[in-house]
């Protein structure tokens, strides 16, 4: 199978959040693929279980690095940069995917608030303005992988704050990737992961104990990444066992017409257009 030039044997992937979850998964699989990885999380027990895992899948724990980084201070991921360079030389996969959820509401507790957007938002920003540059002066081909959400794009109403920092995700990746593809003779490229419904951390914390027959594994997630990689995606958007390209399209296209006809926002969940979205997401494709 091949691969985005970047994912190669011996080349060096740097993955936050990746204790549990899809950062786990992604781990797991550049090691596999024989690539040097450093994983980045809040330091304690889950880092160094998921440090102990991905060297035993890599056969190398030489190769294996784990740098306990809370991702919404700056000089954390300053240190990681440091550490990472001083191990192995070159950074070539980054994947910002530290990530935290819930009780972010419109009018919830402040704190909560600013503790999502520091680690979803922030991160992201910390780590693409501290590696970017390492990156794009090494003159190897290297890509940078930023985690957001669908709930950045069609933002239902609940967890708000979630919502608005996965949307900031998005609006960073784009810059990114516009900014790299207009720097000369530059080899690194920009993704935003957009996974579906994923049976992770945030899954369990909710009390589901059990992967729902909806959610996809984090396995899934990485397994559907790497194809759209080496095609040169940007959007990779996920689908999972219980909602399709399709039905991701024309919810997308949905929440994007609220503008557009001026709608009310959030219209998909107003009760004078709930019978309008039915109809729309019933519709045969066009």
């Amino acid at each position: 199978m091949a691969h985005h030039p970047a994912i190669a044997r011996n080349r060096v992937a740097v993955v936050t959040g990746a204790a549990s979850g899809i950062g786990l998964a992604a781990a797991k699989r550049f090691a596999e693929l024989g690539m040097k990885v450093c994983l980045a999380d809040l330091a304690g027990d889950a880092l160094q279980r998921s440090a102990a895992e991905v060297a035993a899948v890599s056969g190398h724990p030489e190769n294996v690095l784990a740098v306990a980084t809370d991702v919404s201070r700056r000089e954390d991921v300053e240190q990681l940069k440091d550490k990472v360079y001083a191990t192995f030389g070159e950074v070539a996969v980054l994947m910002n995917n530290a990530g935290t959820e819930g009780g972010g509401q419109i009018l919830g507790d402040p704190e909560r608030w600013r503790a999502i957007l520091d680690t979803n938002l922030w991160g992201v920003i910390n780590g693409v303005q501290i590696f970017a540059p390492a990156m794009i002066d090494q003159g190897t081909a290297c890509a940078i992988i930023n985690t957001g959400s669908k709930q950045g794009i069609t933002t239902p109403p609940g967890d708000t704050a979630y919502n608005v920092s996965k949307a900031g995700v998005k609006v960073v990746t784009e810059a990114l990737a516009h900014e790299l593809r207009n720097r000369p003779e530059c080899k690194v490229t920009a993704h935003l992961l957009i996974p579906g419904f994923v049976y992770t951390g945030f899954t369990k914390a909710r009390g589901v104990t059990e992967k729902p027959a909806g959610a996809w594994a984090p396995e899934q997630v990485i397994d559907f990444l790497l194809p759209a990689l080496e095609r040169g995606e940007f959007y990779v958007l996920c689908p999972d066992n219980e909602t399709t390209r399709d039905m991701d399209q024309k919810r997308i296209r949905w929440a994007a017409e609220d503008i557009v006809q001026n709608r009310p926002p959030l219209s998909r969940w107003h009760p004078d257009h709930k019978d309008a979205f039915a109809r729309f997401m019933a519709a045969e494709p066009q």
